[in-house]
C-alpha cells in the first residue's frame, strides 16, 4: 500500500465578521515530548486476525511507520474493524486517541478496548454534562437564558484519569467523543500544579494543606469524598480526583513524610504501602494566583475599552449591564480564585492571544501519538460544524453587553485548527466521506471479508408501482420463515400510514422515527428481536449501528429519490443492516437508476463476489451472527430505568422500574449510613451495587464484585491497579523501594 499526501482539501472562506488570520502568526502548541517506552501496548484476545484483517493491519502499520499523515480503513459492517484497530495500535506502540461521533459509540469502543488491553491505560474522555443549557440571549423577545448544567462526577473522574495517564504513561489509549475539541485547562498549568510526594521526602503539613487548597481540593473532615482532604494531627488524608475508591494517607513526622498508605475511604481498609504519589489539581481549569492577578488586570483593561465603545454608540443599557457582570466576576476571582462562567475569560487565564485556539486534549497528546477517527463520515463533518454555532451564540452575548468580546475565544477548535493539531490519522468507516478520500487520493486499506464468512445481501430492484402490495407479499414469506423485516420510508407520515395499512392486513408492525422517545426506541428494537412483532418501519434511524441479526429482509421504498436519505452513504449503510443474516436480502423500489443507487448496487455486488470467492477458496461455510438480545439496550443515553438485584442483608428494597439516577442517589445514602454505623461489609456490598449502576448509566461494562459483596471477608491487602504515581496506585515495575510489610 502506498499512500502519499499531496492534494490539500478545499476549505470554505472565513465569515466576514471574523478577522482573517495571518498564516505566519498562527498559533502552534508545543507538543508533549514522547514518553520512554517503559510499558508495551499488548492485545489480549483468544482470536487471531482472519479474512481481510491481516492485510489491512499490515498496510496500515506500514503507512504509520513510513510517516503517512492520513490513511483510510474501509471496513464493511461486521468485519471486525475494532479488532483491526487494536492490532494496529499494538504493532506501532503509539499512544492513541480514538475519536467517536457520540457517547454511545464511544462507550462501546471503550468497553471493547478495555477488554483488548487489560494491562494498559485505556481511558474515557467525553463531555461530563448530564444536562447542559448554554448561556444565550434572544434579542427578538429580550430573553436572557442563564447557563445551567449538571456534571456527571463519574465522567469527570474518568476525564482526569485520561489526562493524567497521557502525562505519565506511554501505553495510553483514550476513547473520546467530539467534545475533546472543546477547551480544557492548559497542559502547561495542569502539569505544573502537581504535588509530588515520596517516603522520606520533606514537606511541612501546613505547606501541603496550602498546596491542596491551591489545587481546589476542599477540606472536609466530616464527609470524605472525591476531591477533598482531611487533617488529623500529623496525618493528611487525600481523596485524589482521578480515583474512584482509593484514597491516600500521608503520615508526617515533623516535616518528613514517614509513610504513604493507600486505603479504602469507605471501610478504612489498608490496601497498599506506596513509595511515591502525585496529586494533580481538582480541576482542569485551576490557575495559579500570579496568573489570576495578571488576568484580572487584562480583563479590567478590556472592560474599560468596551465601556467606552458602548457609551460612544449610545448603548448605555449594555454598558451598565456589562460593568455590573464583569465587576462581580472580578471580585469573585480576586477573592476565591474562580467565578461562575470563568471559562469566558479563558483567553487571559491561559495566556493566549486574541484569535488563538483554546487549549484542548490534543495539546496533551505526545508528539508520537496516533489518532483514529471512527465512523469518519459522521465524525469529520461534526468537527467542522461545532465552532460555527458557538460563534453565533456568543457574538450576540458580546453585542448586547452580557459578555466581553474575549468570550469568543472560549470555543471549540475550528476545522483548520484541528487539521493542524492532529497527529498521524487513520480514518475508519464502512463509507468514508469525500474529505477523507481526498486526503489519501482514493487509496485505502480495505476490509471486506468477515470472520464469520457472511456475505453482503442480494440486492433486487423492483418498480415503484404497487410497491406496498409487493412488499406485503414479501413480508408474509419472510415471516413464515421466522425472519424480521426492516422498511425505510422518506417521511414520518408515510411510515405511520404504512404501519396502519400493514396492521389492517394482519401484519405485526411498529414504526420508528425521531418523535419516538429514546427509551421507547430501544424497547421497540428489543421487541423486534424477541419476536413481539415482525416488521419495523423507519426513516433515518435504520441506517447506522443497528444490530439485528434476525433481519432477513430490508426494503427501501422510493430508492430513486436522490437526497441525503438516498445518498451513496445512506444506501450502503441501510443495505448493511441485512448483512448479519445468511438469508439477508434487500429490495430497492425504484423506476430509474440514480448515480447513488447504481454505486450502492455495484459496490454491494463487488463485495459479495469477493466474499463468495474467499469462502469457496478457503472452504468457509457462512453462518448468521448470534448476539445476546439484551445487548441491544446497552447505551449511554438510553439507560433511563433500572432493575436492581436485591442484596441479602443490604437493606435494598425492590427498585424494579425506578429511575436510575434516583436509585444511585438512594444506594449512595444507604452506603454512607452503613459506613457511619461501622457496618463495613454492608457498605462494601452497597458500594459494589453503586459501581454497577454507575457503569450502566455510562453504558460501560459493570466491574466485578468484591469479596464482600459475594459474602466473603474484605481483603486485608491487595495489589492496586498499576497506574503510576498519579493514577491511584503504585507501579510494581517502577517502584523505587521494596514493599514494606
Amino acid at each position: 500500500m502506498s499512500v502519499t499526501l499531496q492534494k490539500k482539501p478545499s476549505r470554505k472562506p472565513e465569515r466576514p465578521a471574523r478577522p482573517a488570520i495571518d498564516p505566519a502568526n498562527q498559533f502552534e502548541p508545543d507538543r508533549q515530548a514522547a514518553k520512554p517506552k517503559l510499558r508495551q501496548l499488548k492485545v489480549v484476545s483468544p482470536y487471531e486476525p482472519a479474512g481481510d484483517q491481516p492485510t489491512a493491519i499490515r498496510e496500515l502499520v506500514a503507512g504509520v511507520q513510513s510517516g503517512e499523515r492520513d490513511q483510510v480503513l474501509l471496513g464493511v459492517t461486521g468485519s471486525g474493524k475494532t479488532f483491526t484497530m487494536a492490532k494496529v495500535i499494538e504493532a506501532v506502540q503509539k499512544p492513541t486517541l480514538i475519536l467517536a461521533p457520540n457517547k454511545t459509540l464511544a462507550a462501546q469502543l471503550y468497553g471493547e478496548m478495555k477488554q483488548f488491553f487489560p494491562e494498559n491505560a485505556v481511558e474515557y474522555f467525553v463531555s461530563y454534562y448530564d444536562y447542559y443549557q448554554p448561556e444565550a440571549y434572544v434579542p427578538r423577545s429580550d430573553t436572557y437564558i442563564e447557563k445551567d448544567s449538571a456534571i456527571n462526577e463519574q465522567i469527570d473522574r474518568m476525564r482526569h484519569a485520561a489526562t493524567q495517564a497521557l502525562l505519565e504513561r506511554n501505553d495510553v489509549i483514550i476513547v473520546a467523543s467530539v467534545s475533546c475539541i472543546y477547551g480544557i485547562g492548559s497542559v502547561e498549568t495542569y502539569s505544573r500544579m502537581v504535588v509530588k510526594m515520596q517516603v522520606g521526602g520533606a514537606i511541612a503539613r501546613d505547606t501541603l494543606v496550602k498546596a491542596l487548597v491551591e489545587q481546589q481540593y476542599r477540606r472536609n473532615d466530616a464527609s470524605f469524598q472525591r476531591g477533598t482532604f482531611r487533617v488529623r494531627g500529623e496525618t493528611v488524608d487525600v481523596f485524589p480526583v482521578q480515583n474512584e475508591d482509593r484514597a491516600w494517607r500521608i503520615m508526617l513526622f515533623g516535616d518528613e513524610i514517614e509513610s504513604i498508605i493507600e486505603f479504602d475511604p469507605l471501610t478504612g481498609e489498608k490496601t497498599a504501602d506506596l513509595e511515591e504519589v502525585h496529586v494533580y489539581a481538582n480541576s482542569h481549569y485551576v490557575t495559579p494566583r500570579p496568573t489570576l492577578n495578571q488576568a484580572t488586570i487584562l480583563i479590567k483593561q478590556e472592560l474599560r475599552e468596551r465601556l467606552i465603545e458602548f457609551t460612544a454608540n449610545g448603548k448605555l443599557l449594555e454598558a451598565e449591564r456589562l460593568q455590573q457582570r464583569c465587576t462581580f466576576d472580578l471580585e469573585m476571582i480576586e477573592t476565591t480564585g474562580a467565578c461562575k462562567g470563568i471559562e469566558n475569560y479563558s483567553r487571559y487565564l491561559s495566556g493566549r492571544k486574541p484569535g488563538d485556539p483554546p487549549p484542548t486534549l490534543f495539546e496533551y497528546l505526545p508528539e508520537d501519538a496516533l489518532l483514529i477517527v471512527d465512523e469518519s463520515h459522521v465524525t469529520v463533518p461534526q468537527i467542522g460544524g461545532m465552532e460555527r454555532g458557538d460563534f453565533a451564540r456568543k457574538s450576540i452575548l458580546s453585542e448586547f453587553g452580557f459578555r466581553l468580546p474575549s468570550c469568543l475565544d472560549n470555543r471549540p477548535l475550528r476545522f483548520d485548527e484541528w487539521e493542524r493539531f492532529r497527529p498521524q490519522t487513520i480514518h475508519v468507516s464502512a463509507t468514508p466521506g469525500p474529505w477523507e478520500m481526498d486526503r489519501v487520493e482514493g487509496v485505502f486499506a480495505e476490509q471486506v471479508i468477515r470472520p464469520t464468512g457472511l456475505i453482503d445481501p442480494v440486492t433486487e430492484i423492483r418498480p415503484v408501482e404497487h410497491q406496498v402490495d409487493d412488499l406485503l407479499a414479501e413480508c408474509r414469506i419472510v415471516i413464515g420463515r421466522g425472519g424480521r423485516i426492516l422498511v425505510t420510508t422518506l417521511t414520518k407520515r408515510m411510515a405511520e400510514d404504512l404501519t396502519e395499512y400493514m396492521t389492517e392486513a394482519g401484519i405485526k408492525v411498529r414504526y420508528l422515527h425521531s418523535d419516538v422517545d429514546t427509551l421507547e426506541r430501544i424497547e421497540i428494537i428489543r421487541d423486534l428481536r424477541l419476536g413481539a412483532f415482525d416488521v419495523l418501519i423507519g426513516i433515518n434511524l435504520l441506517r447506522e449501528g443497528l444490530d439485528i441479526p434476525e433481519c432477513q429482509l430490508v426494503a427501501i421504498l422510493d430508492a430513486d429519490k436522490e437526497g441525503f436519505l438516498r445518498s451513496r452513504t445512506s444506501l450502503i449503510q441501510t443495505i448493511g443492516r441485512a448483512a448479519r443474516n445468511i438469508d439477508g436480502r434487500v429490495l430497492l423500489y425504484a423506476d430509474r437508476m440514480t448515480d447513488s443507487l447504481k454505486y450502492a448496487i455495484e459496490e454491494t455486488d463487488r463485495r459479495r463476489t469477493r466474499q463468495s470467492d474467499w469462502n469457496t477458496a478457503h472452504g468457509i461455510t457462512p453462518h448468521s451472527v448470534r448476539t445476546h438480545i439484551g445487548d441491544a439496550i446497552k447505551s449511554v443515553f438510553e439507560q433511563d430505568y433500572v432493575t436492581v438485584s436485591p442484596i441479602k442483608d443490604g437493606g435494598i428494597t425492590d427498585m424494579v422500574g425506578k429511575d436510575l439516577k434516583a436509585a444511585i442517589v438512594d444506594i449512595e445514602k444507604r452506603m454512607r449510613a452503613a459506613a457511619a454505623d461501622l457496618e463495613f461489609e454492608t457498605a462494601a456490598r452497597l458500594r459494589d451495587e453503586l459501581k454497577r449502576l454507575e457503569a450502566l448509566d455510562l453504558g460501560l461494562e459493570p466491574p466485578p464484585p468484591s469479596p464482600a459483596s459475594r459474602g466473603g471477608k474484605v481483603a486485608k491487602s491487595r495489589t492496586p491497579e498499576p497506574l503510576g504515581p498519579g493514577g491511584g496506585g503504585y507501579d510494581p515495575s517502577q517502584r523505587r523501594g521494596k514493599r514494606r510489610g
